[in-house]
């Protein structure tokens, strides 16, 4: 005799599938009111940085010397500068030459890095010790003096301000990368693909490189700031990007020279500095102890 069928239904429960990476960190960050400042104060900058021509309410380079030093008002809203131009448009203007300094110097500068970095972490010894030896003498120079000695030598401009830049930037990323290797190629994991034939470079850029990245790019976009306050700075001292493009610095510089007469350029040079400092400083510490191990807090 067979057995009859059984007519009981089987219950299959599926589950939700869990938030992605990206979907599951802004989901932290935002309770983190200072990580949440610090993306608004970000993306402010990037909005003004990317929208610039469509946003800007006059031409930041057209001169009217007869609306010169004209105060605050609901048509300049920032007042106009010696040669009558727009604060305000020049300000706007003034976030893509900042922006495109210090994110595509970081950038590349970041690049740099983690080749030599992971060259002198799982390269041969007399390799670390050269590259160590070139990343202190770089890294020892003081960062003003060598942004003015290079200005001095080659005259100012953009190229030179990018290049003392990550000149100055890629010795420490580099370090960060040498150690982060040299601590993950001893690991187990590591020794057993290179004992299965793994080569070298298939070993740095698929198994070492995604588990070192993440707290060097925290690191990175804080380090954007500090950029752009140089480029602002040297631009100040009159050996930074020339004129008349619209710099923040430019602007402090123009705001200092005539601050009796209109101490508002002043102020709205300096607002646009304070606020992308404070945004990528807030952003990459919440980012940091989200993302770090160590510093995570339950959520």
């Amino acid at each position: 005799m067979f057995a009859q069928p059984s007519d009981s239904v089987v219950t299959v429960v599926v589950e939700p599938a869990s938030p992605g990476f990206i979907v599951d960190l802004f989901r932290r960050l935002r309770q983190e009111p200072l990580g949440v400042l610090g993306l608004t104060l970000v993306l402010l900058v990037v909005f003004c940085a990317l929208m610039a021509r469509w946003i800007m309410p006059y031409n930041p380079d057209k001169i009217k010397v007869v609306e010169r030093f004209d105060m605050p008002s609901a048509i300049h809203i920032f007042g106009t500068d010696s040669l009558g131009r727009d604060v305000l448009s020049r300000v706007i203007a003034g976030s893509q030459i900042a922006l495109g300094v210090g994110v595509f110097s970081i950038a590349v500068a970041l690049i740099f890095g983690i080749i030599l970095g992971l060259l002198a972490g799982y390269g041969p010894r007399w390799l670390d010790n050269f590259l160590l030896l070139l990343f202190d003498s770089v890294y020892s120079f003081p960062t003003v003096m060598l942004g003015l000695t290079v200005v001095t030598l080659f005259g100012p401009s953009l190229e030179t301000l990018i290049s003392v830049v990550i000149t100055i930037q890629t010795p420490g990323y580099a370090r960060l990368i040498r150690t982060a290797t040299l601590s993950a190629k001893t690991s187990e994991y590591i020794l057993a693909i290179r004992s299965l034939g793994g080569s070298p470079w298939r070993i740095l850029l698929i198994h070492i490189l995604p588990n070192i990245i993440g707290p060097v790019l925290i690191i990175a976009s804080m380090d954007i700031p500090s950029v752009i306050t140089l480029e602002a700075g040297l631009t100040y001292l009159g050996m930074g990007i020339p004129p008349p493009a619209p710099s923040w610095g430019r602007i402090l510089q123009d705001g200092f020279d005539n601050i009796r007469d209109a101490p508002w350029i002043v102020i709205a040079g300096g607002i646009p500095l304070i606020f992308t400092t404070l945004g990528f400083t807030f952003l990459g510490e919440s980012l940091r102890d989200l993302l770090d191990p160590k510093l995570r807090r339950i959520v």
